[in-house]
């Protein structure tokens, strides 16, 4: 693991945000691991530091925006913080009967340059409904920027993505939990 990288699980494990048990994900898989984000949230100098490195891997890419959007809840504080450093536009999407939208007069430019950012993707399912809107709404996607890719790089997306951490936790279907894992009370803490 290189520098910057067990710097940011030291964050994740300072501010208790790696959780160990067994987890329900949004994406209704089972897992003895958990990332809790909104712990990291806590702490604006988390915040700060993970932001300053995630737009470092965005800049160090070279992609130009004027504008970040995250979906609700977990990419909101990530994504604003991004936004801030970086000056730019900040948007975010949120749930309406069950599907990501843009809501509240938020609006995108015909080519207006997107950066989506999101705090943990396990399947991707809430970037590629981000995507789908940049596009829908006339806007040009940047890149995907993330916190903590924990697909084992499975999750695919249209566009080019960044991520700070790459941690591949197991998951299972409901239906084929391993003895020592469901032998354990579930939680679901919540994306």
């Amino acid at each position: 693991m290189d520098p910057r990288q067990q710097e940011v699980l030291d964050i994740f494990t300072r501010t208790r945000a790696l959780l160990t048990g067994h987890f329900v994900l949004r994406s209704g898989l089972h897992s003895g691991h958990y990332f809790q984000c909104a712990q990291v949230c806590q702490h604006m100098d988390a915040v700060e530091r993970l932001s300053e490195l995630l737009l470092g891997k965005v800049r160090g890419a070279g992609w130009a925006f004027s504008t970040v959007l995250a979906p609700a809840m977990g990419g909101l504080v990530i994504g604003q913080e991004v936004a801030r450093q970086a000056r730019a536009r900040y948007l975010f999407c949120e749930k309406e009967d069950n599907v990501l939208v843009m809501r509240r007069g938020f609006t995108l430019s015909k080519g207006e340059r997107v950066l989506v950012v999101e705090d943990v993707v396990t399947r991707g399912g809430r970037v590629n409904e981000c995507l789908e809107i940049v596009r829908g709404a006339g806007g040009t996607v940047a890149g995907v920027a993330m916190l903590v890719d924990r697909s084992a790089s499975s999750a695919r997306f249209d566009a080019p993505a960044v991520s700070l951490l790459e941690l591949s936790f197991p998951t299972y279907p409901a239906d084929q939990l391993p003895a020592a894992l469901a032998a354990l009370p579930i939680e679901k803490p919540g994306s």
